[in-house]
């Protein structure tokens, strides 16, 4: 729900735990959908952005297929990032 409503608070406990992987997958990502919304155009006539903003944003389309690919990026390299898991020390393994 945090997401969808542009409220980037709630990834901060996963950035925190895991920086290294996380963060440049998010980083990505949010190129990507500025990238994306900036080629197609889009105009955003609030000072938010989320699901709520749909019905202000000029070539809406545009936005969701911005968002969406940004989202799936962003996904697709932290589940790829977390492959090359780091080795944890102190705490035996269960």
């Amino acid at each position: 729900m945090m997401g969808a409503s542009f409220i980037t608070e709630g990834a901060i406990p996963y950035a925190v735990a895991d920086p290294l992987r996380v963060l440049p997958a998010c980083i990505l990502g949010s190129m990507l959908a500025g990238a994306l919304s900036m080629t197609f155009g889009c105009q955003l006539l609030a000072p938010h952005g989320g699901v709520f903003v749909i019905p202000l944003v000029g070539n809406w389309a545009g936005y969701l297929v911005a968002i969406a690919a940004g989202a799936l990026l962003t996904a697709c390299l932290v589940a790829g990032l977390k492959r090359f898991a780091r080795p944890r020390t102190g705490l035996s393994q269960s």
